[in-house]
């Protein structure tokens, strides 16, 4: 009788060891099984963040590019009042950028496919390229973009290894160094640059061979950083292929006022090369809403908002800035900033355009 009322007393004892054995071994299973399952989450995350084209450029490969690679700033551009403004704002902000910690900004020069000099040859460094044959660009002007590069870069004499392909409606809102890797070029990617939803037409100019369409990347010519001996490579194709997407009816319907961009970006598959994508290479006002860490504000879509700072796009608002507004001259100095509520990366725009006019001699003329 003792020895079972002793054992009858040690069983809740003995019944709590076992559990506890139990759960010090189900804990160590368990935690072997997450550290596991987080070492291969965290595989998988570097896999696909190895996979993902569009990155930040890290603080410390910044700092470990070595000696400063100078790049050239080059834009085309025509001698309409239109074109001429906006390039008179870009190179007020090229110059204010380009000794400040950071830049990595070389020459700068405005490519004028306009076949003869303008007014501003004095003001901006310029370089006079012929346009297309009458007729050729089938009222396109943006073709003759890949045409005047082939030019310039034959005659021209470029100091600079690198040369970054900029628009006259870019405003550099940081010292911009050169974001380039190695071979790698750096592009930003756009969102409507899809070249795997167009793989039909795609193929018409980057054959199966050549490989999968993915190595067509989501961009234009411009913002692009990129070797100089890169780009005399892929001029000459980007222009052939411009040319015959724009004669190619199916293709010239597709892709509209951005087949050009399509073409450089075929091109440089055709040549091998591939960029690295840049979020933060620029931002589009009014989507974009903040400038954040970015360079470059590009201001190709109109600006349109109520007096409450609501966004009336595809409406013209009681505030606006639209380039547009302004083709047949430049815009008055001191532009209203815009209402309360309006996003950062609009207000920043519309200052800098009032910095730019406001320091430039002879504005109001138009020169």
């Amino acid at each position: 009788m003792i020895g079972r009322k002793n054992m009858a007393k040690a069983a809740p004892v003995f019944l709590v060891l076992i559990s506890l054995g139990f759960f010090l071994a189900t804990y160590n299973l368990v935690t072997t099984v997450i550290q596991n399952q987080r070492r291969e989450s965290s595989r998988e995350l570097i896999e696909v963040r190895s996979q993902d084209p569009v990155v930040q450029m890290p603080d410390e490969l910044k700092k470990s590019m070595g000696p400063k690679r100078a790049f050239h700033v080059a834009l085309t551009a025509t001698d309409a009042p239109y074109s001429k403004w906006q390039c008179r704002i870009m190179y007020y902000w090229y110059k204010k950028m380009k000794d400040r910690e950071g830049s990595e900004m070389g020459g700068f020069t405005r490519v004028l496919h306009s076949g003869s000099a303008d007014d501003l040859m004095e003001e901006i460094p310029t370089f006079v390229v012929d346009p297309l044959p009458a007729g050729m660009d089938r009222g396109y002007i943006v073709l003759n973009r890949p045409w005047a590069f082939v030019q310039w870069l034959e005659k021209a004499k470029i100091e600079e290894e690198y040369i970054l392909m900029a628009e006259p409606d870019h405003i550099f809102v940081k010292p911009l160094p050169n974001l380039s890797h190695g071979k790698y070029p750096a592009a930003f990617p756009f969102f409507y640059i899809k070249p795997s939803e167009h793989e039909k037409i795609v193929r018409k100019f980057y054959p199966e061979e050549k490989g999968p369409v993915t190595k067509v990347d989501p961009i234009g010519n411009s913002p692009v950083i990129i070797q100089k001996s890169q780009l005399e490579k892929i001029a000459p194709t980007w222009m052939n292929v411009s040319i015959k997407m724009k004669n190619d009816p199916e293709t010239d319907k597709a892709f509209g006022w951005v087949l050009e961009m399509y073409a450089y970006a075929i091109a440089s598959a055709l040549h091998g090369v591939q960029h690295i994508l840049f979020k933060d290479f620029m931002i589009q006002p009014p989507w974009d809403l903040k400038v954040g860490k970015t360079y470059i504000i590009h201001y190709t879509y109109g600006c349109d908002y109520s007096l409450k700072g609501q966004l009336t796009y595809g409406k013209i608002g009681e505030w606006r800035f639209d380039k547009r507004s302004y083709l047949r001259g430049p815009p008055p100095r001191n532009l209203s900033l815009p209402p309360p509520g309006v996003p950062e990366s609009v207000v920043t725009l519309v200052r800098m355009v009032n910095e730019a006019t406001a320091n430039t001699p002879g504005w109001d003329s138009g020169r």
